[in-house]
């Protein structure tokens, strides 16, 4: 049966950080959220359209280039000093990137969309059980940002970085990263069970934004394409919305649930296996 994400509601007297916020739809659900009463935590890699954006929703910002986990840990260090309590965590950074290899030696589109954001998480974690122990049941959340791309992705637990095989543009590392956000956020989901924290992914639909770097195919679609505000909903109300009608770990397309999406997306092997691999490529373990 699927269901619709309610309405927002208020959101006075919590914390909300997003990730890639300093444009796209992470730049307009700031805003919105901001206009809902958040304390919302801006984090972008441009300094100028960070802090802007941070102007305009009234609350702080802070730099982290997601092709550096140094800057990931960094960013980490930085938000559990500042903010006792951390009520959303909106992993939204990401995008479409050539075929090259980070500082850190991984493909760049596998770390900016999937292996920054597991790192993140992970080293954030402890600050949001701990909040959720404070909070209203059910309203500490993880939100990642996915897309209809997962629909098609295939995850190759032996060639994450997607080296072998033809590039075809970075469209196969885009939609088998964005099937890792989904399984990430369904083995998220079965680590939390004994908390009250709950993770969801989901689909902002195609969105009018920088994305894919004004390809010639992308171009011509955004002339078709939501806005960034109305690809923010899902974001915003998965954020605000005082209930989510719906079990941790569901992946929404827009604002319904569950999602189309491949049979891996259900390989609770898959799944454990991924964590696994993830956290030692991000070096928690």
């Amino acid at each position: 049966m699927s269901v619709t994400v309610p309405a927002p509601g208020r959101m006075e007297d919590r914390t909300v950080v997003i990730t890639g916020a300093s444009s796209g739809i992470g730049r307009a659900a700031a805003i919105e959220l901001a206009a809902l009463g958040a304390d919302v935590v801006v984090v972008g890699r441009n300094p100028e359209r960070t802090r802007a954006v941070a102007e305009q929703a009234g609350g702080r910002s802070y730099l982290a280039d997601f092709e550096r986990l140094d800057d990931v840990r960094r960013l980490a260090d930085e938000l559990l000093a500042d903010l006792p309590a951390i009520h959303v965590l909106a992993n939204n950074a990401g995008g479409i990137g050539p075929r090259r290899e980070t500082v850190d030696g991984f493909d760049v589109t596998f770390q900016r969309n999937h292996l920054a954001g597991f790192l993140l998480t992970n080293l954030l974690l402890p600050r949001l059980i701990t909040t959720a122990a404070e909070a209203p049941a059910a309203s500490v959340r993880i939100i990642q940002t996915s897309s209809g791309a997962a629909a098609s992705g295939r995850l190759r637990m032996e060639d994450l970085d997607t080296r072998r095989g033809p590039w075809l543009g970075g469209w196969r590392a885009y939609s088998a990263s964005k099937l890792e956000n989904v399984v990430f956020t369904r083995e998220l989901a079965r680590r939390l069970a004994a908390t009250p924290v709950s993770a969801y992914a989901f689909h902002p639909g195609f969105v009018a934004s920088g994305f894919g770097n004004g390809g010639a195919l992308v171009s011509l679609g955004q002339r078709f394409a939501l806005s960034p505000e109305q690809g923010a909903q899902p974001l915003v109300r998965l954020a605000a919305t005082p209930d989510v009608p719906a079990p941790s770990g569901n992946y929404f397309d827009r604002l319904k649930a569950p999602g189309r999406l491949p049979k891996q997306a259900d390989d609770a092997g898959l799944a454990k296996a991924l964590w696994s691999a993830s956290e030692v490529r991000a070096g928690l373990r």
